[in-house]
């Protein structure tokens, strides 16, 4: 995906520059809407951190992403994949000892179906 379409539909930087302060008013609306209840100290500590998430995000515009291809996660992550071969096992007798319950070259599991 090209990056500036991903920037377009994350959000417009221009938006995030032009933002103003987070005000008292804006966090009890948007607690009115999510139908929280918050005293005066809870409001404005709200106001205090979305204002920081804001700077934080203002500091993360500034630097220069063009370069740097889209991801989807912080670690590169590479499967490793062994190749597929038939085997023959001579453990089947030991596997069968593992279990609960046996009978011949099976295991014996409790009947779930009626008749």
């Amino acid at each position: 995906m090209n990056k500036n379409v991903l920037n377009k539909l994350l959000f417009n930087k221009k938006d995030i520059n032009a933002m103003t302060k987070i005000t008292k008013e804006e966090v009890k609306k948007v607690a009115h809407l999510a139908r929280l209840e918050l005293n005066e100290n809870e409001i404005n500590n709200h106001a205090e951190q979305l204002e920081k998430i804001l700077d934080y995000i203002r500091q993360l515009e500034k630097i220069d992403t063009d370069d740097v291809p889209c991801t989807t996660r912080a670690i590169e992550v590479i499967n490793v994949f062994r190749k597929d071969e038939k085997k023959n096992s001579d453990c089947n007798e030991e596997l069968l000892e593992l279990g609960p319950s046996r009978e011949d070259k099976y295991f014996k599991v409790p009947k779930i179906m009626n008749e």
